[in-house]
């Protein structure tokens, strides 16, 4: 460490909730990039310019810091959650309308946090079970399918046709990020093009449509039937 960054770390240190961002921050990088097994608390500490027993000191454990840095990711979800259903229901607008909206928020949300994505795919590989045991993960997405439900104004009775749609919605607003080195480039993709966020939010917000459009459809056709 060099005499430049020894204040800088000096200074973290003596402020705790600055540290502990830091070191969310740091681990959250490794554990996506790396994984869990590859990352330790010496690295965490490294990289948020913090001694090396100070992620230990505020996390008790690696184990505990992993689940930490899950907690915050989705603490910002449901937080983008509520923002984005409290803009919908404020604006009076049609469901197509707000259907767009969400494909827009959505999309910038997880372009904004690739780590987040990388640490769920990570996660889905892994055979730790941190995720089956964290509420806070169900509770996120119990919420997110009720606003999207309230939202659009779908049918209380019909969660699994809800379900499907915001399914739908998350997991291809998320192939681009895990991707991007993969399919895509095989496709003659490229998801650094300075057009490419706008025309696939185009290309989902459509597809979308066209399937709440069918649903409203076949609700008309049950009815007068």
């Amino acid at each position: 460490m060099t005499a430049t960054t020894k204040p800088k770390s000096r200074e973290r240190e003596r402020n705790p909730d600055r540290s502990r961002e830091h070191i969310l921050d740091a681990a959250e990088q490794l554990f996506a990039e790396k994984g869990y097994e590859e990352t330790s608390l010496a690295d965490v500490g490294k990289l948020a310019g913090v001694s090396r027993a100070t992620p230990g000191y505020f996390f008790g454990s690696k184990a505990e810091l992993h689940r930490a840095v899950l907690e915050r990711c989705f603490a910002d979800v449901r937080r983008a959650v509520r923002e984005g259903k409290a803009r919908a229901l404020a604006s009076g607008r049609t469901p197509e309308v707000i259907l767009a909206g969400a494909v827009a928020d959505y999309a910038e949300f997880v372009a904004s946090r690739p780590n987040f994505v990388r640490l769920i795919e990570r996660e889905a590989l892994s055979d730790r079970t941190v995720l089956e045991g964290m509420p806070l993960r169900t509770a996120v997405w119990e919420e997110a399918l009720a606003a999207f439900r309230q939202e659009l104004g779908l049918d209380i009775s019909d969660t699994a046709e809800a379900a499907h749609l915001l399914f739908s919605l998350v997991a291809l607003t998320w192939f681009p990020i895990v991707h991007g080195q993969t399919f895509l480039k095989a496709l003659g993709l490229d998801a650094q093009a300075p057009d490419f966020a706008e025309r696939r939010k185009r290309h989902l917000t459509t597809l979308l449509l066209g399937a709440l459009r069918e649903r409203a459809t076949n609700a008309s056709t049950w009815t007068e039937s």
